[in-house]
C-alpha cells in the first residue's frame, strides 16, 4: 500500500536562451574526454546540450550550444565536427593521441596531455599551465575511457563538474564516490552500458529534485511531516523532517528507516543530512536502492533490469508526476538524463516516459 510520498517538489527553474549570430572563434574549438564510440546516432527534433557528441551519416560532432535537434551539418554554429575520441589540435582526447605537455601552448577544455609519465585533462582552457601546479585548469586522467581515474566509476569528476558546474559546493564528486563505495551495487551492477545508465538516471532525478544541486534543503520548512502513528514518534520536533539532500529525503519513518539501513540516528538528529556531502548522496542512493515508493520496483531494479528512466520517476514521484499529472516536470527529468548520459557517452535506453 502506498505510503506517504517523501519528496517536496521544487519549483522548475525556467531558463531562457538567446541565440546570438556570432562566428565560433578558435578557443571554442571541440575537445572531449576519452571515451569509447559508443555515441548514439542523431535523431532529428531530440534535445541536445553541450557538450553531447552525435554519429551523423559516419562522422561525429559535437554539440557547441544546447538546441533541439538541428541537423549537424546545417546548423554549424550549434554544432561542431569531432572524432570520436575526440582527436584535434592541443592534447588530443586519448593516450594514443595525447602528445607531451608543452610550456606556453594554448589547450583547449577537453585536451589531453602526458606530463612527467602521467595523462591530464584540460578542465578549463589555459595557455599552457603546469597541469601538477595549475590543478584548477587540469585533472589527473584515466586513458581507459570515461569513468574515475583508477575507481572505475561510471562517471569522472571531470564530466561531473562540466554537467554541475553551478551546483552548490555541499554537493561534491568526492562525497557522491564515497557514499556509492558504501552500498556496492549502486553503479555496479551489470555491463558497463547498465552502470552508466544508472549512475546517469540517478543524478537526473536528483538534479532535477534539487534545482541542479543548488538546493540542500527544502524550502518551505513549515510543512508538518511528522506521521505521529508511528511507536517512534517525532523526537526531533514535528517540523523536523523537511526535505534534506540530493533525494530530498522527507517525513520521520523515511528518516527512521534509512539511519537504520546506514547505521545513523537520522529519527534523532535529521539535521546531519544537510550537513555533511556523503551522508546527504548516502540517504539518496538508499533511496534509490530499496524503495518503492509509487512504482512496483526500486529504480535501480528499474535500470539494471531494463525496465527503462520512466520507472525511475513512478518510483520517485510517479504519483504526483506520471500518468500525465505533470508531463512538465517529466520531461524536465528525461531532459536531465539525455544531457547525462550525452556527457558520458552511452545511449539512453528505451522507455523514457512514465
Amino acid at each position: 500500500m502506498l505510503r506517504k510520498r517523501i519528496l517536496a517538489s521544487l519549483a522548475a527553474v525556467a531558463m531562457a536562451a538567446t541565440v546570438a549570430v556570432i562566428a565560433p572563434t578558435a578557443s571554442s574549438q571541440a575537445e572531449v574526454s576519452a571515451q569509447a564510440c559508443s555515441f548514439t546516432d542523431w535523431v532529428a527534433g531530440r534535445q541536445y546540450y553541450t557538450g553531447n557528441i552525435v554519429k551523423y551519416n559516419g562522422s561525429y560532432y559535437i554539440a557547441e550550444h544546447d538546441n533541439p535537434g538541428y541537423d549537424p551539418t546545417i546548423s554549424t554554429w550549434f554544432w561542431e565536427p569531432t572524432s570520436c575520441d575526440g582527436g584535434g589540435g592541443g592534447g588530443g582526447g586519448t593516450c594514443t593521441s595525447a602528445t607531451d605537455w608543452v610550456a606556453g601552448r594554448q589547450y583547449y577544455t577537453g585536451n589531453i596531455v602526458k606530463y612527467n609519465g602521467s595523462y591530464y585533462i584540460a578542465e578549463h582552457d589555459n595557455p599552457g599551465y603546469d597541469p601538477t601546479i595549475s590543478t584548477w585548469f587540469w585533472e589527473p586522467h584515466n586513458c581507459g575511457g570515461g569513468g574515475e581515474p583508477g575507481t572505475g566509476f561510471p562517471i569522472s569528476e571531470s564530466q561531473f563538474n562540466s554537467l554541475f558546474s553551478g551546483r552548490n559546493s555541499f554537493y561534491t564528486y568526492q562525497g557522491f564516490v564515497d557514499a556509492a563505495r558504501t552500498i556496492p551495487a549502486f553503479g555496479t551492477s551489470g555491463s558497463d552500458t547498465v552502470k552508466k545508465q544508472e549512475v546517469a538516471a540517478f543524478l537526473a532525478n536528483t538534479a532535477h529534485e534539487t534545482g541542479n544541486f543548488v538546493y540542500i534543503e527544502e524550502i518551505n520548512k513549515n510543512n508538518d511531516l511528522c506521521d505521529e502513528s508511528q511507536p517512534y514518534g517525532c523526537p526531533a520536533g514535528t517540523y523536523a523532517y523537511y526535505g534534506r539532500g540530493p533525494i530530498q529525503l522527507s517525513w520521520n519513518f523515511n528518516y527512521k528507516a534509512a539511519g537504520d539501513y546506514l547505521g545513523l540516528n537520522l529519527l534523532q538528529n535529521p539535521y546531519q543530512v544537510a550537513q555533511n556531502s556523503t551522508t546527504a548522496w548516502r540517504t539518496a542512493i538508499w533511496y534509490w536502492m530499496t524503495q518503492r515508493g509509487p512504482g512496483t520496483m526500486t529504480a535501480h531494479d528499474a535500470m539494471v533490469n531494463g525496465a527503462g528512466f520512466g520507472q525511475t520517476i513512478r518510483s520517485i514521484n510517479g504519483s504526483l508526476e506520471c500518468d500525465g499529472r505533470n508531463p512538465a516536470q517529466v520531461q524536465s527529468r528525461v531532459n536531465n538524463y539525455n544531457r547525462i548520459t550525452g556527457t558520458i557517452g552511452v545511449a539512453p535506453g528505451g522507455n523514457l516516459y512514465c
